[in-house]
């Protein structure tokens, strides 16, 4: 019965997602119209839950990593973990968000500085304009990752179940003929989240990289690499996924994170040191005191221009990191095996946004710099085009060569480790939790994230492909409570270690 409703969740699965993938290739621009629609219409009626939601996710992570519950493992209670700790912060951090910090680290902050400066002070508006990127970036969506994920983990590792969203249900609720179907439907909604949210990503490392290497080569139109661009990652992906998670994935990430760092330490020695480290420590702090209350912010009583921003970034970004809650959360629970509660949270949620604030401090704090100190053209290229702002920030400083290709090398990397801990959490899930798929299974997942990937990137607009990711994250504003009930229903019959 259990290998039946398996292969039938995973022929619907790849019938929806090669549906979507087909919608995608032969009218992109019609996909992305129905999703702007559908997810406008879903911020007008329910950007409230959203956020309270997001916030009260973030809740019930303080609550558990400080309770008594902070001391479980997630295993038996002599478990031990699979990876050190740098390699395990290296892996959920490039499988959660890599190719996003590249993409938005100038871009983001610019754009909302431009908007926040239309009603109050230039030095005000850069401000508020980091804060809210921080805000977008930092606890809230490392919590939303890391509840789904420790729910996943304790349910697999704890409790002797599978890698699936379905476990919780029927670990806490029993057996019943309309638990399994509501599992099953989880499982199913997770496959159909995780393949098209990833695709999104793909299709923006796409855009990155591409303008990177027109801007190197000298192409004038990056359009003409798109397409060289999409298949070389293709082609990187699947080595990886056809070898061991912790050979493959753990170098890959690795590596990425070295170039990532090593960039930003770069652009911060050389750039004006003391002008970033003022905007990092004061931006840090306006964050950790202010973070509680922004997390309620609706945008309740301001006019259209506000709204449609708020809904367009931070409202987006909730539900984005909704869509990626079951890819990242199955992910992250795969290599968390044997770490307690409390530092698993930790580690997931802290550690990340840490990097985050470093992050946008710094390219955000320079693209603040050109546009309060200086001519401010990097605000011109970020309003013509997104791609573009971090490498016309990277030509600013010496070796601009050297650090336009180690972006595009990182951002590379980014998509691939994405794709390859993609890959193997859709394996498990269609094998029925199985922690070390095939790497046949794992090679078709590659195959079909790909075929998604080249549908979204066909759809061109990354502002509607962002609108595509989101649609397929509004079940998950409703699953994801589920799943936190399930938890703490188990979690009050635990004694403990």
């Amino acid at each position: 019965m259990r290998r039946t409703s398996t292969n039938s969740l995973l022929v619907i699965a790849l019938a929806i997602s090669a549906g979507i993938a087909i919608w995608g290739l032969v009218d992109p621009a019609g996909l992305g119209r129905l999703a702007s629609a559908a997810v406008a219409t879903q911020f007008e009626s329910r950007g409230w839950f959203i956020m309270l939601e997001a916030s009260g996710l973030l809740f019930v992570a303080l609550f558990l990593a400080f309770s008594r519950f902070g001391r479980i493992r997630l295993g038996p209670d002599g478990a031990e973990p699979e990876f050190s700790t740098p390699a395990w912060i290296a892996m959920l951090f490039a499988a959660g968000m890599g190719v996003g910090l590249l993409f938005y680290g100038a871009a983001e902050p610019l754009t909302h500085f431009e908007e926040l400066r239309k009603y109050e002070p230039d030095p005000r508006a850069a401000g508020n304009a980091l804060f809210v990127t921080y805000l977008n970036w930092g606890f809230h969506a490392w919590a939303i990752y890391g509840v789904v994920g420790l729910i996943i983990a304790y349910f697999a590792f704890r409790r002797g179940g599978t890698l699936l969203l379905s476990a919780p249900l029927n670990d806490a609720l029993g057996s019943a003929p309309w638990v399994r179907a509501m599992g099953w439907g989880f499982d199913l909604l997770s496959i159909v989240a995780i393949a098209v949210g990833l695709a999104g990503s793909l299709a923006m490392g796409v855009f990155q990289v591409q303008t990177g290497l027109a801007g190197l080569l000298g192409v004038a139109d990056s359009a003409a690499l798109t397409l060289p661009v999409f298949f070389a990652m293709c082609v990187a992906f699947v080595i990886p996924l056809r070898r061991d998670l912790g050979d493959g994935m753990a170098k890959l990430s690795n590596a990425a994170m070295l170039i990532a760092v090593a960039m930003m330490i770069y652009l911060l020695v050389l750039g004006p040191t003391s002008y970033l480290m003022n905007g990092i420590v004061s931006g840090f702090g306006r964050y950790v005191f202010h973070v509680l209350p922004a997390g309620f912010a609706t945008a309740e009583f301001f006019g259209d221009d506000l709204v449609n921003w708020f809904q367009d970034w931070t409202l987006n970004y909730m539900i984005w990191w909704l869509a990626w809650s079951p890819f990242v959360g199955i992910f992250i629970a795969r290599i968390s095996r044997g770490r307690t509660i409390r530092a698993f949270l930790l580690g997931v949620i802290v550690a990340p946004t840490l990097f985050s604030i470093l992050w946008f401090g710094v390219f955000g704090g320079l693209g603040f710099f050109d546009a309060l100190r200086q001519q401010g053209s990097l605000s011109v290229v970020n309003q013509q085009n997104l791609d573009a702002t971090t490498f016309a920030l990277l030509q600013r400083f010496p070796l601009s060569g050297l650090t336009q290709t180690a972006t595009i090398v990182a951002a590379f990397l980014f998509v691939v480790t994405s794709v390859v801990s993609a890959g193997f959490t859709l394996a498990m899930i269609g094998t029925g939790g199985d922690e070390n798929p095939s790497p046949r299974i794992r090679t078709v997942w590659g195959a079909i994230l790909g075929a998604l990937g080249l549908a979204m990137v066909f759809v061109g607009d990354i502002g509607l492909v962002r609108s595509v990711i989101a649609i397929s994250a509004i079940a998950f504003v409703f699953i994801v409570p589920v799943l936190v009930v399930c938890l703490f229903r188990v979690l009050a019959r635990e004694e403990g270690p």
